[in-house]
C-alpha cells in the first residue's frame, strides 16, 4: 500500500530532505509550502530527480490554509498516514525570557507549536478511524527540560510545548497502529542552524523517515535522537 505523507516547510532544508528520503520510499508525498515560489522550485528539484512529488501551499499559522490542505489532501487521496511537522522559526537566537520581546514568543507559539498542535487535530482523527497513521514532530534538544538553559526563550519554549503535545496527543490516541513521537535533528546545515553545523539535511532527516515508517510494535510517545529515545 502507498502511504500519503504531509510535509511541512517541506521546500528547503530538513523539509526537503525529509520529502525526497520519502518520495525514495514509495510515498505519495506531499510537500507543504508557505512560499509557492520556493516551493515550486522544490517540487521541480525533486521531480528532476524521477521523483513524485505534489506542491501543497501551507501557512501552518493560518488556520483556514490547514483546512483548504485537509480539503485538497482529502479529495486527492481519501487521508493521510503521515504527518511531519517541521515547519519552524526561530527569531529570537540568544535572547532571554526577560528581555524577549512578547510579540516574538506569541509568533513562535504561532508557528512551532499551535501550527502542528493544528494540523495533529486535522489529521489525527482520520488516521485514527483508518487504523493507521504516523505523526512526527520535529522538536529540538533547546526544548528537553532536563538540559535547559538561557536564552533563546521563546524557541525552547515552542520545543517543550511540542514535546508535551506529543506526549499527550500519543496518550489520547488509544490505538495500537497510530503512533505521536518527536525527534531532534541534531545540528543541521540549514537556514536554522547555519552553515557551521556538522550535520546534513539528510543527516538530520534520517530518524524522521524511521518514525514515519515504524511497524505497528514501534514506540510512541517518544523523543529520539539518532533512532535512540533521548530524555525530555
Amino acid at each position: 500500500m502507498t502511504r500519503r505523507a504531509l510535509v511541512t516547510g517541506g521546500n528547503k532544508g530538513i523539509g526537503l530532505a525529509a520529502c525526497r528520503g520519502l518520495a525514495k520510499l514509495g510515498c505519495q508525498v506531499f510537500l507543504g509550502s508557505r512560499d509557492e515560489i520556493r516551493g515550486r522550485e522544490a517540487l521541480e528539484a525533486l521531480r528532476s530527480e524521477g521523483l513524485e512529488v505534489e506542491l501543497l501551499i501551507l501557512d501552518v499559522q493560518d488556520e483556514a490554509s490547514i483546512d483548504s490542505a485537509y480539503e485538497a489532501i482529502k479529495a486527492k487521496t481519501g487521508g493521510l498516514d503521515i504527518l511531519v511537522n517541521n515547519a519552524a522559526v526561530y527569531i529570537d537566537e540568544g535572547e532571554r525570557a526577560l528581555d524577549v520581546d512578547i510579540a516574538k514568543i506569541r509568533e513562535t507559539l504561532e508557528s512551532n507549536f499551535y501550527g502542528p498542535l493544528m494540523l495533529c487535530r486535522t489529521f489525527l482523527p482520520g488516521m485514527i478511524e483508518r487504523g493507521h497513521g504516523r505523526v512526527v514532530n520535529l522538536s529540538s534538544g533547546m526544548g528537553q527540560l532536563s538540559g535547559m538553559g538561557a536564552g533563546s526563550a521563546a524557541y525552547r519554549l515552542s520545543k517543550t510545548a511540542l514535546n508535551a503535545t506529543t506526549r499527550i496527543l500519543a496518550a489520547e490516541v488509544e490505538h495500537p497502529d497510530v503512533k505521536v513521537n518527536a525527534m531532534c535533528p541534531g545540528w543541521v546545515r540549514t537556514d536554522m542552524g547555519g552553515a557551521s553545523a556538522h550535520r546534513s539535511p539528510e543527516e538530520g532527516a534520517d530518524t524522521i523517515l524511521w518514525l514515519a515508517t515504524l511497524p505497528e510494535d514501534g514506540p510512541s510517545g517518544g523523543l529520539f535522537r539518532d533512532r535512540e529515545p533521548i530524555p525530555w
